[in-house]
């Protein structure tokens, strides 16, 4: 058991964390939410060691390892697979024993524990992680030196998974993933069967990997069992229960303090006036719900333009003319349209959006817009080109020369920056401040396209919603380059696939992306398992001859088969059995969401109402935990087949 007693920590004589107390039990996956600023990450820190607290203590179990992502991304000549093999120092050191013991005695040890610790598979296992986190098998292969900050990164992240520590602290392990690396981690945090505390802004993670939450706030911790969504349903009606009491409290001492005021002065009441100011001294008051200011993003509408804002026809785009990164490109952009790039890093995104935003020209073909087209270009890269030492209002003022000072706050008002916020250096704004503040700067002249790449990084689970609202309001078109699936999936009603040098449009959702996403690994495994048993069979020629050659009469080969369906008979019979189970449960839940819809549960007895929640937040989890496994069938049916 992981425990979190009393803590006390302070930045610069700020109180952070007071008597904050959190426990997580073996075994438990526990998501960490809260505002930007609310001490999350530092809360990681104190329980990694990285930190010392200012009062009391975080104690861990001992003898358990601790696996944290410090912020150095690995470098050097090792290869990926070499470096995240690195991380399970056991496994090397016993290697390494292995080639200089000359005693018999331990040689054995150490080869009965690299059987224990199936260090055997360690290599497979290391390049399925990393296949998983998007990195080829010949990336596998290449120095991470080579790669960038993000992708190596992702290096790290590859070598705290395998390490498998007792406890895992995960820091928005999505951030430098794409939409489809984040598909896979949230699979593979599902099945996580260790400890586990997860900082995250994904609703959609925080819903699939974690049995609690614990919320950061006013430097307390609160926990709630379930996920995000169940914390967001539990929350919201304490809150509401907590308003009614305190102006049910308000109402009673009003009342109390009439009497006292009517007749306190009265000989005939006087003593019972006492009694009374003796009641109201003795109510203890109950706090008014006082939530964080609600983030605000407001885009300026745009005019309307005539069809299409974009024509692509034929069009070549990278920067080498000799090797385009997208070639033959024919799509069209409308003012109604709200599109998502999908792709894997690497495959182009990021080039189509500089097309269309005008940073990159065609290399050929032809590109058609508007004259009076209006585009807002969003990328994270452009934080890096905000001068530290302005604030806000410099920056804006810069930007729109012909606006006066109430235009330029006004219009970072609508981002958030109250007078005060919007007079701070940006270099004391935090990193969900400066999207905020490139947001206004995009979208000074009302823009009739907005495209976003990557603009959730740095934003919390309140201001993401926030963006969301914003979008679904705006009246021009938006293309999104996002891993948050939640942003898609309420924002988004176009998907283009970028990959193998084209873009083209999926017909399907997110979640048919998702399936397809699945059928190809499969079929990668597959396909993989094929080369392995090829490479056998050269080795071993008799292994590769075909079944009629095999020395067996048909009698014996049907025997084969018979047997082979037997092995698998168990297995088709748990998936009948998940199959029907599914079916109940979405049945089940379809009964839950009805009486949770009916306005008569909330105001009705509240253990009636908390009763449904859980019930609901349990079919959920059974429901995704059996489709889990249904797929873990069909995979090993078709590994057998």
């Amino acid at each position: 058991m992981l425990s979190v007693r009393d803590l006390s920590y302070r930045i610069e004589g700020r109180p952070l964390f007071e008597g904050a107390n959190v426990t997580v039990n073996g075994g438990e996956n526990v998501g960490l939410i809260g505002r930007n600023g609310s001490g999350k990450s530092t809360l990681l820190k104190l329980i990694a060691g990285e930190l010392q607290p200012d009062g009391g203590a975080v104690q861990v179990p001992t003898n358990s390892q601790i696996g944290y992502i410090r912020q150095e991304a690995p470098a050097g000549d090792k290869t990926l697979l070499e470096t995240v093999l690195a991380a399970d120092t056991e496994r090397a050191r016993l290697l390494a024993e292995a080639e200089t013991a000359e005693d018999p005695n331990r040689i054995a040890e150490v080869h009965m524990r690299l059987s224990d610790i199936d260090a055997h598979s360690a290599e497979a296992r290391a390049a399925r992680i990393l296949s998983g986190l998007g990195f080829s098998d010949a990336a596998q292969q290449r120095a991470c030196k080579e790669f960038s900050g993000g992708w190596r990164m992702r290096v790290a992240l590859a070598a705290l998974l395998f390490s498998e520590p007792d406890v895992l602290l995960l820091d928005e392990p999505t951030n430098h993933l794409d939409l489809e690396a984040t598909m896979w981690l949230e699979g593979y945090l599902r099945d996580w069967s260790g400890t586990m505390l997860l900082v995250s802004h994904d609703r959609r993670l925080l819903n699939k990997c974690v049995d609690k939450i614990a919320h950061l706030q006013a430097g307390t911790v609160t926990t709630y069992q379930g996920g995000y969504d169940r914390f967001e349903e539990t929350r919201r009606e304490q809150l509401r229960r907590q308003q009614h009491m305190h102006e049910e409290r308000e109402k009673e001492r009003a009342r109390i303090q009439r009497f006292v005021d009517r007749f306190r002065a009265k000989a005939g009441r006087a003593s019972q006036a006492q009694s009374r100011i003796k009641m109201l001294e003795r109510m203890q008051p109950i706090g008014e719900v006082q939530e964080d200011k609600a983030v605000r993003f407001d885009f300026p509408q745009p005019d309307e333009l005539p069809p299409p804002l974009i024509a692509l026809d034929h069009v070549d785009v990278g920067y080498d003319p000799k090797n385009p990164v997208l070639s033959a490109l024919n799509q069209r952009i409308d003012q109604d349209d709200r599109i998502a790039l999908l792709g894997a890093n690497g495959n182009g995104k990021t080039t189509f959006a500089r097309l269309l935003a005008g940073r990159l020209q065609p290399l050929k073909g032809k590109m058609t817009t508007p004259g009076k087209l209006r585009i807002g270009y969003f990328s994270q890269d452009q934080a890096d080109e905000l001068d530290l030492g302005h604030t806000p209002v410099q920056h804006m003022a810069e930007v729109m020369p012909s606006a006066n000072k109430t235009q330029v706050r006004a219009h970072l008002g609508r981002f958030g920056f109250t007078q005060e916020k919007a007079d701070v250096a940006v270099g004391n704004l935090s990193g969900g401040e400066k999207a905020r503040l490139l947001f206004a700067l995009m979208t000074r002249h009302a823009p009739h396209l907005l495209i976003l790449d990557e603009p959730t990084n740095h934003l919390d689970i309140e201001a993401r919603q926030a963006l969301i609202e914003a979008l679904n309001e705006f009246a021009g078109a938006v293309v999104l380059i996002t891993h948050d699936p939640h942003l898609i999936e309420l924002v988004v009603d176009r998907l283009w696939i970028v990959a193998d040098g084209k873009a083209k449009q999926f017909d399907g959702d997110l979640e048919a992306y998702r399936q397809q996403l699945l059928e190809q690994r499969r079929a990668e495994r597959a396909a993989a398992k094929r080369q392995q048993d090829a490479e056998k069979g050269k080795a071993d020629p008799g292994a590769g001859k075909p079944a009629k050659d095999d020395g067996l009469s048909k009698k014996e080969r049907r025997k084969q088969a018979a047997e082979a369906r037997e092995q698998t008979k168990q297995l088709r019979n748990e998936a009948k059995t998940l199959e029907r189970e599914i079916e109940r449960l979405n049945e089940k839940q379809r009964e839950i969401e009805a009486k949770l819809a009916d306005p008569k549960v909330y105001n009705g007895p509240t253990a009636d109402l908390q009763e449904l929640q859980v019930a609901h937040g349990k079919v959920k989890d059974q429901l995704a935990r059996a489709e889990d496994r249904w797929l873990e069938l069909q995979e090993q049916l078709e590994a057998a087949s």
